[in-house]
């Protein structure tokens, strides 16, 4: 039998018989810079209610020893250690090591390639502390944890306390941190190399940001911007929530081969992917404050309090997305993070919700496995999306003032969302019970016209509609643009709702300001004067609104490739926000390369790429402009042009080379130019990713391997090398790779939650396939584990929607 998923009810008995005191983990780090091995001792102090009872301990690692109150145990199995005879007052001590640190959960090695420095991350979410030492491994047995770490002498070491007391050994360095509050076991960390670290003191805080040495000069160019957000963001919670953070030190740490970013208490793992080896677009500096705040938000919302079960993980990650685009809107610069999140999350989370992965928001997990399945569009932008709506339906005043009674009632305990709605009830006097169900437990998304007869506007939903608050705006023509002349704000409990205080408009817009999550339609008469019209819309968020209708239209099939090209298209060239430009460029790409008849294929993009030749002639837009143009050039004039254009940026060299080799270009010897002159340590994906668009049989058998077989190329990367693999036009040479992502299927999940999603997504053919392939695929995925049959059948479902497009 193999590693078993705790379930529900076994958490449920588990945490009525005990309840853990404190956790002493003793961690030796030493073997790492030469070998695989992690070894660590768990002391866990813990009560039993039921003197006599039995229950166990969760330890997927190997295990050299196990002693209950001094008597051996174990060594268990199925990644359990049972614990019979429980005692009034116990302590177990479990010895482990952890030999699979290249591919196995829990804990990474990874050797920096550009100079063999090593460095080790640790990251538990949902249930994966237990391969690395012994615990309860439930979110609802919360405890301090006391982490004494062993390492190289030239390592630092990273730890949710910080400020250890270090003690030098010789070759080895002892470092011991101060007891952190009660966390679950999936909020803790221990991350270590030789990291470079910049320090600032913070209003009252210590901030600390590390990254590993040669990308030294990227953090120090990011630092002040980080620590600015970091700033911010402290700031903003403390007043949102009527709570500051509660420790001093505030730890970033970047890492290689990580995906994402992770919420440790006190000090967030990042993927160094976030530090952008070129300058950063307007895009990725917002993105790069959302997830910042994203992980911050969660020191309130998923560590001091902490969802019991994870059946309200949904809360804890949607709350997270929610309040980082709040906090980026009031408190930094990124004041259109509503539209990047409309533009980016928002339109995904209505594909998926019209798709065979829907789910309602909240739905009950049986075990840990199937909640590693739900890390996904309609937990994070769905549920970001209905908490503005909630903050919304009972007002920001009332949600703050819920919020903040929230925080003070459970601090370091656990909750669950009954918990939050009776607050937010109490706060705001409002019932939310009939919301409650109608949002959260149903799945699918609400859909709003507007009928007119005469001078009288209904708001007609397509169904029943959720209780909730929206805004239909009216517009008038003035010179070559549209101005807002009222806005209504309309409460919706039935299908039909009359609109009144609108004066006569030119364009009247539903769901603007975007404060509900639900898709619109513009009536038949008024239905090509939308994608006509959408950019002449005078704000980031009107005329994403307008987008967003558009695209559902494309993926509905309800508009075709070239009529939501040319409108997003125009909608690139007018809009003057720069946080949405590059959104709407990779959409317009999009277009061309996934949703198009093959036979519009080069038209479309030859537009695209026209309008990103003029967005280049502004120099603040080039940048963007030239990465639009390296995915859409058709021409070797185009190619040429990017090339003069981009100078001495590296990365527009790398995306020009990616596009020549797709459209046959002998890229060889410039690629080994680049590569040589290219600083980034990670410079060879790039070049991997220039011979995956190849046309070539050879070059795709070699790509493939390193990608998929041997799994060679960082989770970060993945989907960089996947995108240029499979590419239009190359039918013949990538059909037998469809045929060996079906043979993939059963070993997606390998290497944990995180990896099971990037690769089961980014290899998903796009190309080379057709209807019957997309049902062979959804057949294969049966057997497979959750998160990989979850994220793959929400992949298909959109690859099956390009494939109508194109027919």
């Amino acid at each position: 039998m193999g590693i078993r998923s705790l379930t529900r009810t076994e958490a449920e008995l588990r945490a009525a018989l005990i309840a853990v005191e404190r956790y002493d983990v003793d961690v030796d780090l030493t073997a790492l810079p030469d070998g695989p091995e992690v070894r660590s001792v768990s002391t866990v102090a813990f009560t039993c209610r039921e003197p006599g009872a039995a229950t166990f301990v969760d330890c997927a690692a190997r295990v050299l020893s196990a002693t209950l109150n001094g008597v051996e145990v174990g060594p268990g199995e199925d990644g359990r250690i049972q614990l019979p005879g429980l005692a009034a007052h116990n302590v177990l001590r479990v010895e482990s090591v952890q030999a699979d640190t290249t591919t196995g959960e829990g804990v990474h090695r990874a050797t920096d390639p550009g100079d063999g420095e090593v460095y080790v991350w640790m990251s538990f979410e949902p249930d994966e502390a237990r391969f690395v030492w012994a615990c309860f491994d439930q979110p609802d047995l919360k405890a301090p944890h006391a982490f004494t770490v062993t390492a190289p002498a030239a390592w630092t070491v990273t730890s949710n306390s910080g400020d250890a007391d270090v003690e030098e050994l010789g070759a080895a360095r002892r470092w011991t941190f101060p007891d952190t509050p009660p966390l679950s076991t999936y909020n803790t960390v221990i991350n270590a190399g030789p990291f470079h670290e910049v320090r600032r003191e913070v209003d009252g805080h210590s901030l600390g940001l590390y990254a590993r040495r040669s990308l030294a000069e990227v953090l120090e160019r990011d630092a002040d911007e980080m620590f600015t957000l970091t700033r911010q963001g402290l700031g903003f919670y403390a007043e949102a929530f009527a709570m500051p953070f509660p420790q001093r030190r505030y730890d970033q740490v970047f890492v290689p081969e990580f995906g994402g970013a992770m919420e440790n208490y006190g000090c967030v793992t990042w993927s160094d992917a976030f530090l952008r080896r070129a300058a950063p677009t307007p895009a990725e500096h917002g993105l790069l404050a959302r997830v910042l705040l994203h992980e911050m938000a969660h020191m309130w919302f998923g560590n001091i309090v902490t969802m019991r079960w994870w059946d309200d993980l949904w809360l804890n990650e949607a709350f997270a997305e929610f309040a980082c685009h709040w906090a980026a809107e009031r408190a930094t610069r990124h004041t259109d993070a509503w539209a990047s999140h409309l533009m980016i999350g928002k339109i995904s989370a209505y594909l998926s919700d019209q798709g065979p992965a829907s789910h309602p928001i909240h739905q009950p997990i049986h075990d840990v496995a199937q909640a590693a399945s739900i890390f996904d569009n309609i937990t994070y932008p769905k549920g970001a999306s209905v908490l503005q709506q909630l903050k919304t339906y009972v007002g920001e005043e009332h949600f703050r003032t819920g919020m903040a009674a929230y925080f003070a009632r459970h601090a370091w305990g656990n909750t669950t969302l009954q918990d939050l709605i009776d607050s937010l009830s109490e706060a705001s006097g409002r019932d939310l019970d009939t919301w409650r169900t109608a949002w959260l437990a149903t799945a699918g998304t609400d859909r709003f016209t507007l009928e007119r007869a005469g001078d009288t506007l209904t708001l007609v939903a397509d169904g029943s509609p959720r209780p909730q608050v929206l805004a239909v705006g009216a517009y008038g023509e003035n010179g070559d643009a549209l101005e807002r002349r009222a806005l209504v704000r309309v409460e919706v409990t039935e299908t039909r709702t009359p609109v009144t205080g609108l004066p006569s408009a030119d364009v009247l817009l539903i769901n603007d300001d975007d404060l509900t999550f639900a898709t619109t339609r513009p009536d038949p008469a008024t239905r090509d004067a939308l994608f006509r019209t959408a950019a002449r819309l005078p704000t980031a968020i009107s005329r994403g609104v307008a987008a967003a209708t558009v695209w559902d239209m494309l993926t509905t099939g309800e508009a075709t490739a070239a009529e939501a090209g040319r409108s997003l298209t125009a909608l690139l060239v007018a809009e003057t926000s720069d946080a949405v430009i590059e959104p709407y460029l990779n959409l317009a790409a999009n277009i061309a390369e996934l949703w198009a008849p093959t036979a519009e294929r080069t038209a479309l993009s030859a537009a695209v790429a026209a309008a990103c030749l003029r967005l280049a002639d502004d120099p603040g837009r080039r940048q963007v402009a030239l990465r639009g143009l390296a995915r859409t050039a058709t021409t070797r004039d185009d190619l040429d042009r990017l090339r003069e254009l981009a100078g001495a940026d590296v990365d527009l060299h790398w995306r020009a080379l990616v596009r020549d080799a797709e459209l046959g270009g002998d890229v060889t010897s410039e690629s080994e130019l680049l590569l040589a002159r290219d600083p980034d340590p990670d410079a060879w994906t790039r070049a991997l990713t220039v011979r995956a668009a190849l046309p070539d049989a050879a070059t795709k058998a070699e790509v493939w391997q390193q990608l998929a077989v041997d799994r060679a190329v960082p989770v970060n990367a993945v989907g960089l090398v996947a995108a240029a693999f499979w590419r239009p036009g190359q039918n013949a040479l990538l059909a037998p790779y469809a045929e060996r992502y079906l043979e993939a299927i059963p070993k997606l999940h390998q290497g944990g939650m995180l990896l099971a999603m990037g690769y089961t997504r980014h290899l998903f053919p796009l190309h080379a396939i057709d209807p019957a392939y997309i049902e062979r695929a959804r057949q294969a995925s049966q057997e497979a584990v959750p998160v990989v049959r979850t994220t793959l059948l929400e992949r298909s479902d959109e690859v099956s929607r390009m494939l109508r497009a194109r027919g």
